[in-house]
């Protein structure tokens, strides 16, 4: 089973290796855990998760293999007969404490489950002896019996269950929702080039050991601290069809910052044209112009685009197509100056990927950066970053 529980996590594209396999099986041998199904959920997921957009397909692929089973290993813990004494005592009277001591031992009890679930036709409430709810049978929910196996009740009552056979629920999280700042946080840092530049003000422990050893004497080296050497380009989209997507492009751009200590950032309206600004509220007064940017900024930053692309086709194709101004040149023409001048480019989308096909605009935005539109979900920033670092 743990073999095909293997396969099936690399069929899944989780990339699971043996070296993680075997650590597994080791940590069960050595009772890192215990024998339930929830501890070795966790402890599986540890083993073989090491990026949290897979775990949505982990779970998926744990609830296949694992389907029905509820304990790991063929021991059982025991529960000591003076402690159910006493509870027992507490409950029942003599009388029904001799009916259920005639059952016998955990073994008896189980195969006294399974003639009933053959047995029994219907729900049973109360009583002592039905799969039911109520009552003192060992087995079912919501009732007592000191040696009970719990069957489709939400959560113990008494906790005093032998084995649990509920269904188990285990919240997915899919790659495909939307960012959280930190989450956004996380996808960003696969854009990194580090280098080291400023003050030497950061001590260089390995130098200093190697330094000691060499002069016989304390020898501290400093060096300029370690920075992500990696330049941005934000151009965002704000107004009109962009106010529901206002939160998460705000995660975003607190996210930027915090990440790159090279970002300059730009707003524009729909499609970029001839002036972008840097403050809404003097979008009309103090406007950048695009060619001080392409003159300013050099080649090698990354240039990110954030917007929804929806707008009509003229304000992509033709001069004056702008709903805000007239301008000279097309939106296209704009954007292709600028994906000229820095080559390593993508556009992130909030809307979701399954509704790219249904607007004009969009498919033309995606034709003009060749494809490298991504929706503005986790997989879609890993897959953005990624294709900024093949660029650089």
């Amino acid at each position: 089973m743990f073999l095909t529980f293997l396969s099936e996590l690399r069929a899944a594209k989780i990339p699971a290796s043996l070296t993680e396999h075997l650590s597994l099986l080791e940590a069960l041998r050595a009772d890192v855990v215990d024998r339930r199904v929830e501890s070795f959920y966790y402890l599986a997921r540890a083993a073989y998760v090491k990026d949290e957009g897979l775990l949505d397909r982990f779970d998926q692929v744990f609830g296949r293999v694992f389907k029905g089973i509820e304990t790991v290993g063929t021991e059982t813990a025991e529960i000591p007969e003076e402690w159910l004494r006493k509870v027992a005592e507490l409950h029942l009277t003599q009388e029904e404490m001799d009916k259920i001591k005639a059952l016998g031992s955990w073994d008896e009890i189980m195969a006294a489950l399974k003639k009933r679930l053959e047995e029994q036709k219907g729900r049973h409430e109360g009583g002592n002896k039905w799969i039911g709810t109520g009552g003192t049978s060992p087995f079912g929910a919501n009732g007592y019996n000191p040696e009970g196996v719990r069957i489709g009740q939400d959560a113990g009552r008494h906790g005093r269950a032998i084995k649990v056979w509920d269904k188990r629920e285990f919240r997915n999280l899919d790659s495909t929702v939307e960012l959280g700042t930190r989450n956004i946080k996380l996808a960003l840092r696969r854009l990194r080039r580090f280098a080291r530049d400023g003050a030497a003000d950061e001590l260089d422990l390995d130098a200093t050991v190697s330094g000691t050893a060499k002069k016989a004497y304390l020898d501290i080296v400093m060096r300029p601290e370690r920075h992500n050497a990696v330049k941005v380009l934000l151009f965002l989209d704000i107004g009109g069809s962009m106010d529901p997507h206002v939160r998460l492009c705000k995660e975003l751009f607190s996210a930027a910052r915090s990440e790159f200590k090279h970002l300059e950032f730009f707003y524009f309206h729909n499609c970029v044209y001839e002036g972008v600004w840097k403050d809404n509220r003097r979008r009309w007064s103090e406007q950048t112009p695009v060619m001080d940017v392409l003159h300013k900024y050099p080649h090698d930053y990354k240039l990110v685009f954030v917007g929804d692309a929806s707008m009509s086709p003229y304000e992509i194709n033709y001069p004056g197509g702008s709903v805000e101004h007239w301008n000279e040149e097309s939106g296209e023409t704009w954007l292709r100056r600028l994906t000229d001048v820095y080559p390593s480019a993508v556009w992130l989308n909030p809307i979701p990927e399954a509704s790219w096909g249904h607007s004009q605009s969009i498919q033309m935005i995606r034709a003009v950066m060749e494809e490298r539109m991504y929706p503005l979900t986790l997989t879609g920033l890993d897959a953005a970053m990624r294709e900024l670092t093949r660029g650089r």
